[in-house]
């Protein structure tokens, strides 16, 4: 009883002082910042000892069936590390990205009270609900932790002993956690010590084996540290094309390059990410170079012993002097007369044909599905199918058979014969998913494993089609911040995510007089050249907010191309119904504080008042004009708050 009571009087005394103890060790500080979260953020109690809480078998296969084949390689590296520590009394456990236990290695004998202490499958481990741990507390700090007895927060739970290490993905975000737990162990925190190195060690393997199977055609380059155990030990890694261009990079490489996100390192010839000097390129990326280990260093003079295990079905190794050839690419055009568009441009055409996923977002309207069309008529699927998907106009009633197609049979009133959804229709070339955010949760599950597994299952069928498929999605809604509220899938956002663009809205551009020419020329059928805008509409355009962006700029010219006298626009071209254009939404209008999802609600409803008032809020005709459903348009009417005229609709 005082050992208890003397437990929960240390951990008030630090919720007291408000802050970690000034001399705390690094491990120890960790704990006392975690005894803070749960206090100060979640509210609990270090007093209490509440039961662990299992999850249903439901949410179970859930959380399975998100990490996909990532489970086979993690239960593999698990069962390894339980060889070693299985005999000093400890059991095995693999959680999911918020804690909760989905597989587990134990001793049979001591079933009943592993269970008691919630050391089973499905015990919810997160910190908010079972306070400082070491697979809620590891996953909190993004870091191994080692969580040994009266480190824990709760009372009931400062019998046990938890080391636990996060487990990355491909592209470095958390799928899991592996964790090594006892029911009773040695008072003494060093006897941790070699299991916290184990389990990191093994950790570290599981990733390293899951970015190499990610990477079946890629070279993959290890760093390693020292040459006679740069096989054996996990080492940061690479994976590059037949070009020598990078394709991918795990979190440790990515830490080590200085390179934390993607666009620092994807797209990047490996020439530009270590410096040769006198060694070749095309030399080491062949079989003999298996044998030598260069040593070569990065661009802060960090060195590695460099070494390159080759792709399981050889790809012919292009002479890296005689790099693919410059083509005109169809993105250039879009950059031509823009800094920030140009900076886009020139890193999505080193993305090009590399086998990465990307994510456009930008306000509506902004060019979204210009910039996919253009990625994809500059890439090697040019010939192939473009299918667009707009996920905010499918009636949800249909969306699935849409997108997924049917087999025979299916259901009452379905073809015969069956039907190709749009995602196999797509196979060969590129898929385009644009407001994404606006999918239902339930599809986004089996859209995950179309993209994870390269392979689609139609309603009704029994076996899986292989699709080859570029996905590039677009939305304009923040899907962090959804993907935070649980209103996005995490593992699906990290999927798609790959490559990163935000697109900037037309206010924000530089090049609208060249944009407005070049699209006033196309709808009078000459040369930008021979068109031309006078100085005061010209500086209206510069002052304009562009609500609607790009979309609204197309409408505004398409009316000036019909009613133009001769080749010069002039403030007398307007519509007279684009109301704000001369009662002043200037770009000062848009300027006050506003939070990121206020912002794009209020965006995306101007964008839509526009578009009702252009068409005398009819639901119909504006309906076709977004193409969307009727239904899809009320939603988003009712979820904007826009208010309707009275008779209107």
């Amino acid at each position: 009883m005082a050992y208890a009571q003397t437990h929960v009087d240390r951990v008030l005394k630090i919720i007291g002082q408000g802050v970690p103890t000034p001399t705390a060790e690094r491990g120890e500080l960790l704990i006392q910042k975690s005894w803070l979260r749960c206090a100060n953020h979640y509210g609990l109690d270090p007093a209490l000892r509440p039961r662990i809480r299992i999850e249903t078998a439901q949410r179970l296969r859930h959380s399975r069936d998100s990490i996909g084949d990532f489970l086979d390689v993690a239960k593999s590296g698990m069962r390894q590390l339980y060889r070693h520590v299985a005999d000093l009394g400890y059991i095995m456990l693999i959680a999911d990205a918020q804690g909760v236990t989905i597989d587990y290695i134990g001793n049979g004998d001591l079933d009943a009270s592993l269970r008691g202490a919630g050391l089973t499958v499905g015990a919810n481990w997160g910190e908010a609900l079972s306070g400082t741990n070491g697979i809620g507390t590891c996953l909190a700090e993004a870091q191994t932790v080692t969580c040994h007895r009266d480190d824990h927060f709760y009372l009931g739970n400062i019998s046990l002993s938890c080391t636990a290490t996060p487990l990355r993905g491909p592209d470095g975000e958390i799928l899991g956690a592996l964790d090594v737990s006892a029911v009773s162990s040695p008072e003494q925190r060093e006897s941790q010590y070699l299991v916290r190195r184990l389990t990191r060690l093994h950790g570290q393997m599981i990733e390293n084996a899951y970015f190499v199977r990610r990477h079946p055609d890629a070279f993959i380059v290890r760093l390693g540290d020292s040459t006679p155990l740069s096989d054996v030990q996990p080492a940061p890694l690479l994976a590059c094309d037949a070009d020598g261009v990078v394709i991918g990079a795990d979190h440790a490489a990515r830490r080590r390059l200085n390179a934390v996100e993607d666009a620092g390192l994807l797209g990047l010839p490996l020439t530009e990410v270590l410096d040769f000097g006198a060694h070749d390129l095309n030399a080491i990326l062949k079989p003999t170079m298996q044998q030598v280990r260069p040593v070569l260093r990065d661009r802060d003079g960090r060195a590695y012993h460099v070494s390159v295990l080759m792709p399981r079905v050889a790809a012919p190794l292009k002479s890296i002097a005689v790099l693919r050839p410059a083509k005109p690419s169809p993105l250039a055009a879009l950059g031509a007369n823009d800094a920030t568009l140009s900076d886009l441009v020139r890193r999505a055409v080193r993305l090009v044909d590399r086998s990465i996923h990307i994510l456009i977002q930008g306000e509506t309207g902004a060019g979204k599905e210009v910039f996919a069309r253009a990625l994809h008529e500059a890439s090697q699927r040019a010939a192939r199918p473009f299918v667009a998907i707009n996920c905010a106009s499918l009636p949800e009633s249909l969306i699935e058979s849409e997108l997924f197609g049917y087999a025979p049979g299916t259901f009452t009133g379905a073809r015969s014969q069956g039907r190709k959804g749009l995602i196999q229709k797509a196979d060969g070339g590129t898929l385009f998913l644009d407001e994404i955010g606006d999918m239902p949760l339930l599809l986004q599950s089996r859209l995950l494993r179309v993209i994870a597994e390269n392979e689609v299952l139609p309603l009704g069928a029994d076996d899986p089609i292989r699709v080859s498929l570029n996905v590039i999605a677009a939305s304009h809604r923040d899907l962090r911040t959804m993907m935070r509220a649980g209103e996005f899938r995490e593992d699906l956002y990290y999927r798609l995510c790959g490559a990163a663009f935000a697109l900037p809205a037309l206010r924000d551009r530089q090049d609208i007089e060249a944009l407005t020419r070049t699209i006033l020329a196309g709808l009078l059928g000459c040369e930008p050249d021979a068109v031309s805008i006078d100085a005061p509409l010209r500086d209206l355009f510069k002052a304009y907010a562009w609500p609607g962006n790009i979309r609204e700029l197309i409408a505004v010219l398409r009316y000036a191309s019909a009613v133009l006298d001769g080749r010069t626009m002039t403030l007398r071209d307007l519509p007279t119904e684009i109301g704000p254009l001369s009662t002043g939404c200037r770009r000062q209008d848009l300027a006050r504080p506003r939070g990121p999802s206020d912002a794009r609600d209020e965006d995306e409803a101007r964008d839509l008042r526009v578009v009702l008032e252009r068409h005398r809020w009819s639901v119909p005709d504006t309906a076709k004009d977004l193409g969307c459903s009727r239904a899809t348009l009320y939603r988003r009417i009712k979820r904007l708050g826009i208010q309707t005229p009275r008779g209107a609709i």
